[in-house]
């Protein structure tokens, strides 16, 4: 069975990334999908503390808080999904933290080893961004960026969910061509894994 892990970045529990992030989930669920699903503004947890216990002690993230299970279930997937709006031309403090504890998936040697991942290689990336500046080609910097940190993890195939011109809270529920896509994506994933 195809796993998926949905870490949602949104503080906004029904905001545009999330809307379209359930959308995937539901789609991919009804074929047949174990989907486990992670709200990041409900986790009590502290970004990476650059102790670099990760390459000189563990093979883990020494910090023991809410993201322990995240971090846990992403090494397990077969598919991460991250959502998130677009907060001040990044990703939002959320998602980010999470980003930065995934440098502990990396070896000790990771700047030279070929294979600088812990993590099985072959994992599929869904990223969702919702954006209210409708210009696409504002911010269009953010995917590239994470699906190459992402690419190092040895995740294979990364997709894009983009969502442009969504200012107000629910906004993406009026774009059916959003929506078609999350669904379109998941079918993709889901039937190519």
């Amino acid at each position: 069975m195809l796993r998926v892990v949905s870490v949602l970045g949104s503080p906004r529990a029904r905001g545009n990334s999330a809307i379209l992030a359930e959308h995937f989930c539901k789609t991919a669920r009804e074929l047949g999908a174990d989907v486990r699903t992670y709200v990041l503004n409900d986790l009590n947890y502290r970004g990476c503390q650059a102790c670099m216990a990760c390459k000189t002690e563990l093979d883990k993230c020494v910090l023991e808080d809410d993201l322990t299970e995240v971090l846990e279930s992403v090494a397990n997937t077969d598919v991460l999904l991250m959502a998130s709006p677009v907060y001040y031309g990044e990703v939002s403090s959320q998602l980010k933290g999470f980003i930065d504890r995934t440098f502990s998936y990396l070896v000790p040697d990771f700047p030279s080893n070929p294979r600088p991942s812990r993590l099985t290689p072959g994992k599929k990336l869904v990223f969702i961004q919702a954006q209210g500046q409708p210009d696409a080609s504002q911010f269009a910097d953010i995917f590239p960026r994470y699906s190459n940190f992402f690419r190092w993890h040895g995740f294979t195939d990364a997709y894009l969910i983009r969502a442009c011109g969504v200012m107000d809270q629910g906004d993406v529920e009026k774009r059916r061509d959003v929506l078609d896509l999350a669904g379109d994506t998941a079918r993709t994933v889901c039937e190519n894994s």
